[in-house]
């Protein structure tokens, strides 16, 4: 557990330690400021990639393999990044850290296979929570490095970090026996590949080139186009990528649309949060910190989500993954509605976005728990890495529309010297909080519509045999101790004879 869990770590931490050298990537790779943004495109891509293929190739060659596959991915991928001096190197690089993003929903998997029921609930949470840790660790920890070394320093660091992690799993984790047989679904694999590249595509830089330009509209086009030629292939095949009939039953899809929605919710909070406390205090709200001291205001939401995860883990073995889900998200609603009424503070900002990290941390622990009760075990790791994909979706659509409202809120304001800033004004982080609430609410509706579990079908054994197994008696309906010692006392012949009432042991 301990070891999976750093992997969950490694992977997030890998996806936002880039954030703080972007500024200054034009002036280190000498290349243009328009394609430095690529280095967060490329991971987001091949990361939606990966995830639910390597997740159906776990099922059917085991899903230690690909952790051991998806975790050499992102070690290599570092180390080329360590020794990057220009951009496409450095995005070569990237591309291959996006494979690790398999490693999360393999590890959930892998846990539910290999866990006793017991402890899945909590081992789950734990996994969960680890996206909300490697955020939180991820901007201080790389603004430090950056700051303070060489930016080289950065990728060396998650090398070892990646390669330790590795080389534990590799000499712990134990193969799985639980397989799914058949062949791999080759064609099934490019056109969802393609159709997901192109999706991600549009709306990562529909922010940039607009969302009724050429490039935006025909992406988007065509990726539904191929989308939809990929799901007539899946339901003819006959061993799918997916299984498209399960995937649209209503205990499976709401599940993955509640995912979508929860992923746009919970990315607002990490993508504003670092931009309004680095506001220049000219625009009457910003606090002008440095990226290290803004990146440290996101640690308090890493530690809660740790701190939550046996609370959530406990919470849907009580009362349920659905009522889970449910309270998350109206958590993140309510967490949005603090920071709407006062950003102007520091201590308002982090409680603002430490509220939000809780709703964050119970709806994605229950997340998986409630696709696992759906899905049968042969499908889980495909299963958990759609879902997880549909977290990406939303990641990728919120910051797109986060951007695209705070370009359209940004105007010019004047420093105490004199000096022209652009920044974006207050109301335009309102009109983000209240989004990212919207939606929030909206995941909480798809998690209330969510059917109830069925009851579990009867054993061969039941079905033939009614009497085979009857049901143990409550402790109430047990006559007295006095009747049951009595109950075991054997006659004579040595048979056991009946106590009052005609009780027999």
């Amino acid at each position: 557990m301990a070891v999976l869990a750093a992997g969950g770590i490694v992977t997030t931490l890998v996806q936002t330690a880039v954030v703080p050298l972007l500024p200054q990537l034009p002036r280190l790779t000498g290349a243009a400021p328009v394609d430095v943004g690529w280095v967060v495109t490329i991971t987001l891509l091949t990361g939606a990639v990966a995830t639910p293929l390597l997740g159906r190739a776990g099922d059917m060659y085991g899903k230690r393999r690909m952790l051991l596959l998806a975790l050499g991915a992102l070690a290599a991928g570092s180390l080329v990044c360590a020794f990057a001096s220009t951009l496409p190197w450095l995005l070569a690089g990237r591309a291959l850290q996006g494979v690790g993003a398999a490693v999360v929903p393999l590890a959930i998997s892998f846990l539910r296979d290999v866990l006793p029921p017991q402890r899945t609930g909590s081992a789950v949470a734990l996994m969960s929570s680890t996206v909300g840790i490697g955020a939180a660790l991820g901007l201080p920890l790389a603004a430090l490095l950056v700051q303070y070394a060489d930016w080289h320093a950065m990728f060396w660091a998650v090398t070892v970090l990646t390669t330790g992690v590795l080389a534990l799993a590799w000499r712990l984790l134990r193969e799985e026996p639980v397989r799914s047989p058949g062949r791999f679904d080759l064609p099934g694999a490019f056109g969802l590949s393609t159709g997901l590249v192109l999706l991600l595509l549009a709306l990562s830089k529909a922010g940039e080139w607009g969302w009724g330009s050429g490039r935006t509209l025909g992406l988007a086009g065509a990726a539904l186009l191929i989308l939809t030629g990929w799901t007539v292939h899946q339901r003819r095949a006959p061993r799918p990528l997916v299984d498209v009939r399960l995937a649209t039953r209503p205990a499976v899809l709401l599940p993955h649309l509640a995912a979508l929605l929860a992923g746009f919710a919970f990315y607002a909070n990490s993508l504003v949060t670092a931009q309004l406390v680095q506001a220049p205090r000219a625009t009457g709200y910003g606090l002008g910190l440095s990226m290290v001291a803004a990146g440290a205001c996101l640690l308090p939401s890493g530690v809660i989500m740790v701190l939550c995860a046996s609370l959530s883990a406990r919470m849907s073995a009580a009362r349920g993954a659905k009522a889970t889900l449910a309270l998350g998200t109206v958590v993140i609603a309510a967490g949005y509605g603090l920071r709407f009424v006062d950003s102007r503070q520091l201590w308002a900002v982090i409680a603002g976005a430490a509220v939000v990290s809780v709703g964050t941390a119970l709806a994605y622990s229950a997340l998986p728990m409630l696709i696992m009760r759906a899905v049968p075990l042969e499908q889980t790791a495909a299963a958990n890495g759609l879902n997880v994909l549909m977290r990406t979706i939303g990641q990728a659509l919120c910051s797109a529309v986060v951007a695209t409202v705070l370009a359209q809120h940004t105007r010019l304001f004047t420093d105490p010297a004199g000096a022209a800033v652009s920044a974006p004004t207050l109301d335009g982080y309102r009109t983000a909080f209240v989004a990212a609430g919207a939606v929030a609410l909206l995941a909480c509706t798809a998690a209330c519509l969510i059917p109830r579990p069925p009851r579990p079908p009867l054993s061969p054994l039941q079905e033939t045999e009614p009497d085979a197994r009857p049901e143990l008696p409550l402790p109430s309906q047990l006559p007295p101790a006095d009747d049951l010692q009595k109950a075991t006392d054997t006659s004579a012949d040595g048979r056991l004879r009946p106590g009052p009432g005609g009780t027999t042991a």
